[in-house]
């Protein structure tokens, strides 16, 4: 249809493959005739996004991993580029990976291409300078957390708080029995989900004392049961491989394919690795002890660079410590099997925690997808302007 326009997106990640995927679906809603050209994954790709190259190529953590297969993602963006170039979208949409989307959007922008970027780089915790890069890159930013708009705009960058699709997800109530009751638990069990990681690179490095902490939690608490969700067949296989070597098949640990949230909705509290599945516990509502580790020469490196107290989301965006974390070293096995004992016997701190995770949904349930298309729908040419008038 003449005037119909096309929007380039790239989501190098499961969580902007979700992300992405709503708000397609939202522009759609308004342009029916509107397509989708990029990079994603399958929930993005079942939304109507043509994808060019698979999303797991771009899925690489680590300062020091990324160097492992920078010659290929330097030949992937190169390609790329020259493909958009050539067809010229209305709209560039980065969502989230910065370090591969920037250099688009930059690129893009100097060619006349509209961009927008769809989660913000942590800008306010480490390499603050980006935000020279990203106004040179970026006509208007999207970000999921209240204090980021001021940063952007501030910085004179258009920005736009959309809130969490995570938080729209997510009912504000979840209910324990009945995710139980689906899971075949033990109704008054104590139930820990065990959150090791979506990345193999994650979970080789957490599991080990993940399983070990569980071992000691089962000393401590004997009837104590464990839900570990990982998201692909691949991580399935690495995780029972890990329990194998650490003789710790005899754990009363279930593991699922997927099924975070259900996970979650049937745990007292989790143990999750520092990323998004944390601020998934906060908003389902349950407490959790974060605990992260990478590459030593990675740590040491953003050691140096980072400049929040707190590496949880749920902990940065309270502003203060409300959850336990611990960090490369400290992350050992019997340090987290301490501090989940410890919320597992205090009743009281787990009420406080979900009271404070109660707030915080509120705060990011704002519509997201619909939220973000509004704002998008004056970059899409006439059609797109009348739809957002």
């Amino acid at each position: 249809m003449p005037g119909a326009p096309c929007i380039a997106l790239v989501a190098g990640e499961a969580s902007g493959d979700l992300i992405g995927s709503g708000v397609v679906a939202a522009i759609r809603r308004h342009l029916p005739d509107a397509s989708f050209v990029g990079i994603g994954g399958q929930r993005l790709i079942a939304a109507g996004l043509r994808s060019w190259y698979p999303q797991e190529k771009l899925a690489v953590h680590g300062l020091v991993e990324v160097l492992a297969h920078l010659r290929e993602l330097i030949a992937m963006r190169r390609e790329l580029v020259a493909r958009l170039l050539e067809l010229r979208p209305t709209l560039f949409l980065g969502i989230d990976s910065p370090d591969f989307n920037l250099g688009i959007e930059r690129t893009l922008k100097r060619a006349g291409i509209a961009t927008a970027h769809m989660v913000s780089p942590t800008v306010w915790a480490w390499r603050s300078g980006r935000i020279r890069t990203i106004r040179a890159a970026v006509d208007h930013m999207l970000v999921l957390f209240p204090f980021e708009e001021a940063i952007y705009r501030a910085a004179g960058i258009p920005a736009t708080f959309i809130g969490h699709p995570l938080a729209d997800e997510i009912p504000e109530e979840v209910h324990q029995a009945g995710a139980r009751e689906d899971l075949r638990l033990p109704r008054n069990a104590p139930v820990i989900a065990l959150l090791p990681g979506s990345r193999r690179s994650e979970i080789e490095r957490m599991a080990p004392p993940f399983i070990h902490a569980a071992r000691l939690v089962v000393e401590r608490v004997p009837e104590a049961r464990f839900l570990v969700p990982l998201v692909t067949r691949e991580t399935r296989e690495l995780f029972e491989g890990i329990l194998y070597r650490e003789q710790a098949r005899d754990l009363p640990m279930s593991l699922l394919f997927g099924h975070a949230q259900e996970a979650l909705a049937a745990s007292d509290v989790a143990l999750a690795t520092s990323g998004t599945v944390t601020l998934e516990a906060a908003l389902v509502g349950r407490p959790m002890v974060i605990a992260y580790r990478v590459a030593p020469l990675s740590y040491l490196i953003a050691r140096r660079l980072v400049r929040v107290n707190e590496m949880g989301l749920p902990n940065i965006l309270a502003g203060e410590l409300v959850v336990p974390e611990f960090v490369q070293d400290a992350a050992t096995p019997e340090n987290l099997a301490q501090a989940l004992v410890n919320l597992l016997l205090d009743e009281s701190v787990r009420a406080a925690v979900q009271a404070r995770f109660s707030e915080l949904h509120g705060v990011l349930r704002r519509g997201a997808a619909e939220t973000a298309a509004q704002a998008l729908l004056p970059y899409l040419g006439e059609v797109g302007a009348r739809a957002a008038a």
